[in-house]
């Protein structure tokens, strides 16, 4: 009869063998623990540079001040004509004006005078009157406009003005001296307006 000595020992835990088929083992390099140093080697590479500030930050430079010239005008569009001297125009316009105020004066009475003899004489006294009137206002307002047609207009509103006064002497009416020298008036209002300068001005516009 066997004894309990001849009984296996029971396994206190798994064998090298089992271990070796059951389980793999990774060893890894002892982590440093300030007793063994690290190699050069070890540390990572990086692509990072440090520097180290040698100074104060730089100072950007001040730019450079001074006068700044203005820029030259320049006129854009075309060129504007010389300007046309306006005596003659305004020469013109005041002739006109009081030759037309003497036409008108004497016109009124011719008509005043001679309407209980001849009314037919009267009658064609008004109407070169009226028509002188318009031709001597219109020009005017034309020549301050600067219209080609007033010169035109201020000629024969002044013509107008000659045959009432020569419609003096056909009548033989007895009036001062100064009245017969008021053709004067529309004699210089046709040569005012026959100016050269005149004619400039009323071109100009």
């Amino acid at each position: 009869m066997a004894s309990d000595d001849t009984t296996p020992a029971p396994n206190d835990g798994p064998s090298d063998t089992d271990d070796s088929e059951n389980t793999r083992i990774i060893r890894r390099a002892p982590l440093n623990t300030g007793s063994q140093p690290l190699s050069a080697a070890a540390d990572p590479h990086t692509t990072i540079i440090r520097r180290h500030p040698t100074g104060s930050l730089p100072v950007a430079p001040e730019p450079a001040t001074g006068y700044l010239p203005r820029a030259t005008p320049v006129a854009v569009g075309p060129a504007r004509p010389p300007r046309v001297d306006a005596k003659p125009a305004i020469a013109t316009a005041v002739a006109s004006i009081v030759s037309g105020w003497a036409t008108g004066v004497i016109a009124t009475d011719l008509i005043t005078g001679w309407w209980g003899t001849d009314l037919l004489f009267c009658v064609a006294m008004g109407f070169l009157t009226a028509v002188a009137a318009g031709a001597s206002i219109s020009g005017v307002i034309a020549l301050l406009l600067r219209r080609r047609t007033a010169r035109l207009l201020i000629v024969v509103g002044a013509v107008i003005s000659l045959l009432i006064f020569a419609s003096l002497f056909v009548a033989g009416a007895k009036l001062p001296a100064l009245v017969f020298a008021m053709p004067v008036l529309p004699l210089a209002s046709i040569a005012l307006a026959a100016l050269p300068a005149t004619a400039r001005w009323s071109r100009s516009g």
